[in-house]
């Protein structure tokens, strides 16, 4: 849930400890391609502190530089992309079993890659972790269920009321240095190489 692919995987072992220098981790990475024929590829990650689940602009930023700065040199991915980093969001992806106890008492949307009950979707209130399945409310349904971790192909938060006053008291909680912070960070980032690359194709304006 992390990586998608077996690149997305390998990606996510090399950026970890670059991450962790910086106190952050990576909560999920997808290397994705182009929507127009012969375009560049997106790399997108999202990351959070290690403290608190939270991350700002300028924590995102440094990140993305020390990224630029591993893959301008080692080069671990073919043809042209482009870095973007952000963090998860309000309503995130939650993409570790770790997560699913911290957001305990918040609704959720989960996406199986099997058959469960004759379906793959669910929509419920999670309500912890046991060994290493997922434990939900579900809706209509009066008793807790369970779902194996390695079962989840997708699973995210619901935007709700109770989600939002959360965001905002630990924003709150963070005091003034973060007051000018936005919690949302999406700017494109390109390495040097995929710069140079797209100069030749402003020589017609």
């Amino acid at each position: 849930m992390r990586a998608k692919t077996s690149e997305d995987r390998k990606l996510i072992d090399i950026f970890d400890p670059i991450a962790n220098e910086l106190g952050l981790n990576i909560v999920r990475v997808r290397l994705m391609g182009s929507n127009k024929p012969g375009g560049a590829r997106r790399l997108q990650i999202m990351a959070e502190r290690q403290s608190d689940g939270e991350i700002n602009v300028n924590q995102c930023a440094r990140l993305s530089r020390a990224l630029s700065a591993f893959l301008d040199e080692a080069d671990p991915i073919s043809g042209d992309y482009v870095l973007e980093v952000s963090s998860p969001g309000i309503d995130r992806p939650l993409t570790r079993l770790k997560d699913f106890e911290t957001y305990q008492g918040y609704e959720a949307r989960i996406e199986l890659d099997r058959l469960a009950e004759g379906r793959k979707r669910f929509r419920g209130t999670l309500a912890g972790v046991e060994g290493d399945h997922i434990a939900i409310d579900l809706e209509g349904e009066p008793e807790t269920a369970l779902m194996p971790f390695a079962w989840v192909i997708d699973a995210k938060l619901v935007l709700t009321d109770e989600l939002m006053k959360r965001g905002a008291e630990m924003r709150a909680n963070r005091g003034e240095d973060d007051e000018d912070e936005d919690e949302e960070f999406d700017d494109d980032f390109e390495d040097a190489d995929d710069l140079e690359d797209d100069e030749p194709a402003n020589d017609d304006k």
